[in-house]
């Protein structure tokens, strides 16, 4: 969508999801963005206020370790695989299309969330996270993190990218 929106919108427009590291904010600018809005990865930082136990499985997941929920109620969100995610996966998928938001209100409710939260059980309700969960490997701080990220788009543009590129000779006529 982002070569898309490069096409169609005549505003700045910013790539947001599926963005973790700097090779793909490269690749976000090279798709036509002007920049990027990243979600997951920022989640993962020390200061964020996200318990240490949230964090921590983040470092241990992968990409595969989400899931999309709400599908057939047109309220797709995508949430961290947990307890909670699969019970709600497994009455969505018994319930097919008689499934109605009543059935896991009160698995995905906010309260019951922000519950699990304040305990710090990552089992407890379910918690936003995107398939960049599978390139976490670290909690830096957030000047570190974008530092980083940085570094690695600079180096992506001027090296890899900068190297694939070839110059056409000119023609003489």
């Amino acid at each position: 969508l982002q070569a898309k929106g490069a096409q169609v919108l005549s505003k700045p427009f910013l790539c947001s999801g599926g963005v973790g590291n700097g090779k793909q904010i490269a690749a976000a600018l090279a798709l036509g963005a002007d920049g990027v809005n990243c979600g997951t990865r920022f989640c993962a930082t020390q200061e964020c206020n996200w318990p240490s136990t949230y964090k921590h499985r983040m470092l241990q997941a992968n990409e595969t370790d989400t899931v999309l929920m709400l599908r057939r109620l047109n309220n797709t969100c995508r949430v961290f695989r947990n307890k909670v995610s699969a019970e709600v996966e497994e009455i969505e998928s018994q319930k097919g299309e008689d499934f109605d938001f009543s059935d896991v209100a009160h698995l995905v409710n906010g309260k019951r969330g922000r519950a699990a939260e304040v305990k710090g059980d990552p089992d407890g309700g379910i918690w936003s996270a995107g398939q960049v969960v599978g390139l976490i490997d670290s909690i830096p701080t957030c000047a570190q993190l974008i530092a980083d990220m940085m570094e690695e788009c600079v180096d992506t543009i001027q090296n890899r990218l900068q190297s694939m590129t070839v110059v056409a000779p000119r023609s003489r006529l």
